[in-house]
């Protein structure tokens, strides 16, 4: 079966790369809005009987659901054989529950509404919190791919004497995994949440690790808050600068910057959403995918 790769506006440049790395037909899609905002979408390639590969990471989601919504079944009326979203970055994972009354559980309704224009989906590291997987809310295949490794081995080549530093008890899985694969010891965080902005942490045995180089890690930097109160704690206890290590960097608001001011000595980040703090690149883990895929 033929394989043509189409991009989303802002992920030109993961496609291009991907499609090259899986010797495929990079396709021409035209997005645009009329007058009054709604979407135009044309695809100029035939995909009679292809491989569809729609490119697009799913941050500020709202924004890009329709167009990859429209270009799917787009796609798929024009005779595409199976329809691949792959979404680096995907949304709508943190509110999997109602915590008061009335709350919408939004993953569940995004999962829905993405199963139902797709024949699959590749992504990476979905922040999994209370799912075990993402079949609990997906209906159509998933591949869930890691950068544990990846991130171990650019912590190996580039930091000496580091002590990994998980956010919370849920991550001590993943961050365990990093830790040992970079021959590293590591802290969980004990977190309390108040609020979208408002986050109260404690850092456990920090004497032990003074002379460490402290390595911030997280699945997502959105406001940057837990990692902020956390480097407070350790200007406090007198330790090193840390380095931050976050899988998707989405940076809302001034994250970025206010982590630069609270002291964070590097911010890095992996390619699942464009940065300048990208310096871990998953494009081989979704070109392998990829070139995998049924």
């Amino acid at each position: 079966m033929e394989t043509i790769f189409f991009a989303l506006p802002g992920n030109e440049i993961l496609t291009k790369i991907l499609s090259k790395k899986c010797n495929a037909e990079i396709g021409d899609v035209t997005i645009r809005h009329f007058p009054d905002g709604e979407t135009f979408v044309k695809i100029n390639n035939d995909v009679t009987d292809k491989k569809v590969i729609l490119v697009c990471t799913l941050n500020h989601p709202d924004d890009k659901f329709l167009p990859l919504y429209f270009l799917s079944k787009t796609a798929k009326e024009l005779g595409a054989k199976h329809i691949c979203i792959v979404a680096p970055y995907l949304a709508y994972m943190r509110q999997d529950k109602s915590f008061n009354s009335g709350e919408a559980i939004t993953s569940k309704y995004f999962a829905s509404l993405l199963s139902s224009c797709m024949d699959s989906l590749i992504t990476i590291d979905p922040h999994l919190h209370r799912r075990k997987n993402l079949s609990e809310i997906y209906s159509v295949p998933t591949q869930v791919l890691h950068t544990a490794d990846l991130i171990s081995n650019w912590i190996k080549n580039n930091i000496k004497n580091p002590v990994l530093m998980g956010p919370d008890s849920e991550s001590e899985q993943w961050v365990s995994e990093v830790a040992k694969n970079a021959n590293a010891p590591y802290i969980v965080l004990q977190k309390n949440r108040k609020g979208d902005n408002e986050v109260q942490v404690s850092v456990p045995q920090l004497g032990k690790f003074i002379q460490h180089t402290p390595i911030l890690i997280d699945d997502i930097i959105s406001t940057a808050g837990t990692m902020i109160e956390t480097i407070k704690h350790l200007k406090t206890s007198k330790m090193k600068a840390p380095v931050c290590i976050g899988i998707h960097g989405i940076f809302a608001g001034n994250a970025y910057q206010d982590l630069i001011n609270e002291g964070a000595s590097k911010i890095i980040t992996c390619n699942t959403i464009p940065h300048p703090t990208n310096e871990i690149d998953v494009i081989d883990l979704l070109a392998k995918s990829i070139s995998i895929l049924n």
